[in-house]
């Protein structure tokens, strides 16, 4: 009984974006659903972890057909873990947008593709099926995409444009790979898949397989040289959704690379784990980078979502168990940061009308409170002490010195300067220096709809809550870091999911 609830966080999101549609004109009621939706998905993850944390792991075979021909899902450390933070930013994202978004927006569905979203995001991170996880990829982005040109603004249609083309790219190179697996091996089951690699010299024959994957997954994670589409989309965006965006789409691709590369191509990690270490240095050096030359917050956001991709991405390339523990520790971390950030920004481009930081200023004393919140997690991403973000990053470094490879830690240490500088130019701009007439500048997209939360106290408490958990993961690190330890043992203890799925002892 307790196993067929593994599905919870897949059918609560379905259940509550068709009661969305049921009254799509009534405001009330979409908020309603909306938020409800999201706490019912919030308390069903953290079921699911806790019971994860008992057990070890979870099986659901749907319809009572065994792997590898039936539907598969499973809840490990990894997914759970994954499920919850996506819940809970969910949470937050919902909760800061009931507060703001406009009447207007809920008739275009905007709660029930939330709720969509949220589908593809939780079935990624529980199937235990390529195709199904070809799927759920399919679902986040139509729903994505829509969300993205739901206001319908120039800019939001000209990003989605850029946004779509990408991804569509992204899933057919996916769909490729997935098709020449079948090809080879006469399966799609990831336990199958495993059990067959380990079993036969077929693991030379799909190394071509794996260069799809890598690219497919890399273009969902934002990766160097593929990350191009992600800062030209996201600062048009309206706030609750691109706070989501940021948290969780690059993030399930990094969770695609961990399962894959733990599960199933971990005889290709000496060719494939330097090709990752190389593409996370200069995924690092290229966000941050382009964080620095930015002065708009949320383009300046965007390109640190690339930057810190990066650092998990190296963490994960050196394959040991530490560093598989330290790049899901830094998963969790930036998840939380990012979209907190986000949410921020939204609150402070609220008080200007802008997102330009040249309009900006005096925001100090005119909003302490705005201050703090913002100075909690960009001290965070830059690697502060004793937040959350200076233990990730400690992890990380220790983790390339621990193999060795001195030049990737220097890199990641000269990037997490570069990173506080950015966070330093928002807060020189945005709180320190004298205020300054406010105006729109040229072609700068208006605060509508979800951007528009002036005097609406309750748009607040996403951004406390998020700035507490970094508070807490950075006074107890060693809390989470002992999860993502018993995660990455689990991850590399192959044997442990297979046998779990194939149900043997």
């Amino acid at each position: 009984m307790n196993a067929n609830l593994i599905i919870l966080p897949v059918l609560i999101p379905m259940l509550s974006a068709i009661l969305g549609l049921v009254r799509p004109t009534s405001h009330r009621y979409q908020k309603t659903v909306g938020m409800v939706g999201m706490v019912l998905l919030f308390l069903a993850s953290v079921w699911l972890t806790v019971w994860v944390v008992r057990e070890e792991i979870m099986v659901l075979r749907v319809g009572g057909w065994s792997a590898p021909w039936g539907i598969v899902l499973v809840a490990d450390r990894l997914s759970a873990a994954m499920t919850l933070v996506a819940a809970l930013i969910s949470l937050c994202t919902v909760g800061y947008a009931v507060s703001s978004v406009t009447e207007s927006e809920t008739k275009t569905y905007f709660f029930p593709l939330m709720h969509l979203l949220m589908m593809g995001v939780n079935g990624s991170f529980l199937t235990g099926d390529l195709f199904n996880l070809y799927v759920c990829f399919e679902v986040m982005l139509i729903a994505s995409f829509v969300l993205m040109v739901h206001q319908g603004s120039p800019l939001q249609l000209e990003a989605g444009l850029k946004y779509v083309t990408i991804n569509v790219l992204s899933s057919m190179i996916l769909l490729a790979g997935i098709g020449m697996l079948y090809g080879k091996l006469g399966t799609l089951n990831m336990v199958d898949i495993a059990r067959i690699l380990q079993s036969t010299d077929e693991s030379v024959l799909v190394n071509t397989t794996v260069v799809l994957l890598v690219i497919a997954f890399g273009i969902k994670s934002a990766i160097f040289p593929l990350f191009f589409w992600l800062p030209a989309s996201y600062h048009t965006l309206p706030v609750p959704v691109v706070a989501l965006f940021a948290g969780l789409l690059t993030k399930v691709g990094i969770y695609s690379y961990l399962r894959s590369f733990t599960l199933l191509f971990g005889h290709s990690t000496d060719v494939f784990g330097t090709i990752l270490l190389w593409l996370g240095a200069a995924t690092m050096v290229t966000g941050v980078l382009g964080a620095a030359s930015q002065y708009h917050v949320r383009r300046i956001l965007s390109f640190h979502i690339v930057s810190q991709i990066g650092y998990i991405l190296f963490a994960m390339a050196l394959f040991s168990e530490y560093a598989i523990a330290a790049a899901v520790f830094y998963t969790i971390h930036h998840i939380i940061v990012k979209s907190n950030l986000f949410l921020v920004s939204g609150l402070i481009s609220n008080h200007f009308g802008s997102g330009d930081l040249k309009q900006m200023g005096g925001l100090y004393r005119k909003a302490p409170l705005l201050a703090l919140l913002f100075s909690i997690p960009a001290l965070s991403l830059g690697g502060i002490p004793p937040l959350s973000g200076f233990w990730a990053k400690l992890s990380v470094i220790k983790a390339a010195l621990d193999k060795d490879v001195v030049w990737i830690a220097i890199v990641a240490a000269l990037v997490g300067v570069l990173t506080l500088y950015s966070m330093t130019k928002i807060w020189v701009e945005a709180f320190w220096k004298a205020p300054v007439d406010s105006g729109d500048a040229p072609g700068e997209m208006q605060l509508i709809g979800c951007d528009a939360v002036k005097g609406r106290k309750l748009v607040w408490w996403p951004s406390l809550l998020l700035a507490v958990l970094t508070v807490m993961i950075g006074i107890f690190p060693q809390v989470l870091f002992d999860y993502a330890e018993l995660t990455a043992r689990q991850l590399l203890d192959t044997s442990f999911y297979i046998n779990a799925v194939l149900g043997s002892p």
